[in-house]
């Protein structure tokens, strides 16, 4: 028989009283901001579902949580972010004898969310990849038990870990930076697209910004763009670990050493990252921990702390070395 972790195995994880993880979690009462930060990782690790939802599931008619990512590629459902989210929801809603479903949703996703309003083994709704205009085509039925992962939603302070690799490079005399940002279509491009913008605002660097779409390939491509366009480009920031791949691959192929010609770095901190020669300089992306918040606040529970922090990791594509110690959340 499954036990399902409580309030006092939360509170013994993070150090705390059952009292100070109680204020945490209901978001009521003095707090430190150290015991919040412990109280709410520990939640998300432990996949811990307050009694609100445990009654909600006890009650409801569906058998599953749906987990759904808008996107224009046909083969989304493999990539690894989407991946790991999926098996952290399925981690955390088992207990409660929930089934995780995965769902592609085209860009026009109207008639598919339609469909899941009337589907009656929905007990919740995880969306990726959504806009505003998705939101707003969203079926009052699912209105109240659906949870996004991005902007808006469960995220990562991409702003603040993307930030911190630009800085980095720019201490170590990179001047000419590019970023090979996200789809414009998707809401959660924004925020590194907003730390870049103030980055060159703070530092008088130049704009160079192409738009990619997460995957080696298209970092290939952009690369290439990139060299074309701006030819003394002595950085290249991307948002995600797959693209930094596909830029190493082009560099490699245009025989630009790395890092002494060219800088790079990623966002993740995925497995490959570290696995590969040079080590790509990156940030971490706790995806399991936003996903477990995403699934929480789908079933209605209170979803504190939505916003997970990033920090930067040094490896050897950006050059220059340790970065001085960090303050705060950058």
């Amino acid at each position: 028989m499954t036990t399902n972790p409580g309030l006092a195995d939360v509170a013994r994880r993070a150090g705390v009283s059952a009292a100070t993880a109680s204020r945490v979690l209901s978001g009521r009462g003095p707090s430190s901001p150290a015991s919040r930060d412990a109280v709410r990782q520990a939640a998300a690790e432990l996949g811990y579902v307050p009694h609100p939802v445990a009654r909600r599931l006890a009650r409801r008619s569906g058998t599953r949580i749906v987990f759904a990512v808008r996107d224009a590629r046909p083969d989304i459902l493999r990539d690894p972010f989407v991946t790991r989210a999926a098996a952290a929801m399925a981690a955390a809603t088992e207990p409660e004898g929930l089934g995780t479903a995965l769902l592609r949703l085209p860009l026009d996703a109207a008639a598919e969310l339609d469909r899941l309003a009337t589907d009656r083994s929905v007990a919740a709704l995880v969306l990726a990849g959504h806009d505003r205009a998705l939101m707003d085509r969203l079926p009052a039925a699912l209105r109240s038990r659906t949870a996004t992962i991005g902007a808006g939603g469960s995220d990562v302070d991409s702003a603040a870990g993307i930030g911190a690799l630009l800085r980095h490079l720019h201490r170590n005399g990179r001047r000419r930076i590019a970023l090979i940002a996200g789809p414009r279509w998707l809401a959660a491009s924004r925020a590194p697209l907003a730390a870049y913008a103030t980055f060159l605002r703070e530092t008088g660097s130049p704009l160079r910004v192409v738009h990619g779409d997460f995957t080696s390939a298209r970092g290939r491509a952009a690369t290439r763009e990139i060299l074309r366009r701006w030819p003394g480009t002595d950085a290249i920031a991307t948002v995600s670990d797959a693209t930094a791949v596909g830029v190493l691959q082009a560099l490699s192929a245009a025989g630009i050493r790395v890092p002494d010609d060219l800088a790079v770095t990623g966002f993740d901190d995925s497995p490959l990252a570290e696995a590969i020669h040079p080590g790509l300089s990156t940030a971490t992306h706790p995806v399991e921990l936003i996903a477990v918040s995403a699934v929480r606040a789908a079933l209605g529970a209170p979803s504190p702390g939505r916003l997970f922090p990033s920090r930067p990791i040094f490896r050897a594509t950006c050059g220059g070395g340790p970065a001085p110690a960090l303050t705060g959340g950058a």
